[in-house]
């Protein structure tokens, strides 16, 4: 199993019809698993943005 290395929680909302009816929403974070030094992690999308460029440079 990968391991989680990211505080991300969802965040949440409302969704609006044009009747203006609200209806409350999660907004997830966009997790992805990666594998860094042949360990698994669960990281999101925009760390591992940062991840990329870090091992890059």
């Amino acid at each position: 199993m990968a391991k989680k290395i990211t505080d991300a929680k969802p965040l949440f909302g409302n969704r609006r019809s044009h009747a203006l009816n609200a209806t409350r929403h999660a907004f997830k974070p966009n997790l992805q698993t990666v594998t860094i030094n042949g360990k698994k992690y669960r990281v999101t999308a925009r760390e591992l943005k940062t991840i990329k460029k870090m091992l890059a440079a």
